[in-house]
C-alpha cells in the first residue's frame, strides 16, 4: 500500500479577512432579524390595546396633579 508512506501535511491559513466578512453578515443578519422582531410587535394587536391602556392610565393619574 502506498498510504504507508505517504506523508501528510497540515496546512493553516491565516484568513483574517474572511472570518471579516462572515461576522459584517451575522451583524446585518442579526440587525434585520431584531427589526423585523420590532415590526411585529408594533404591528400587533396587544400593543395597540397596551398603549391604550398606558394613555387612558396615564390620562387618569394626570387628572390628580393639583395644577
Amino acid at each position: 500500500m502506498l498510504n504507508d508512506n505517504r506523508q501528510q501535511y497540515v496546512i493553516q491559513t491565516d484568513s483574517t479577512k474572511e472570518d471579516g466578512l462572515g461576522k459584517v453578515f451575522a451583524f446585518i443578519f442579526v440587525v434585520a432579524m431584531f427589526l423585523a422582531f420590532v415590526q411585529e410587535v408594533l404591528e400587533s394587536a396587544w400593543y395597540r390595546d397596551s398603549m391604550v391602556w398606558l394613555n387612558e392610565t396615564a390620562t387618569y393619574l394626570a387628572g390628580f396633579w393639583p395644577f
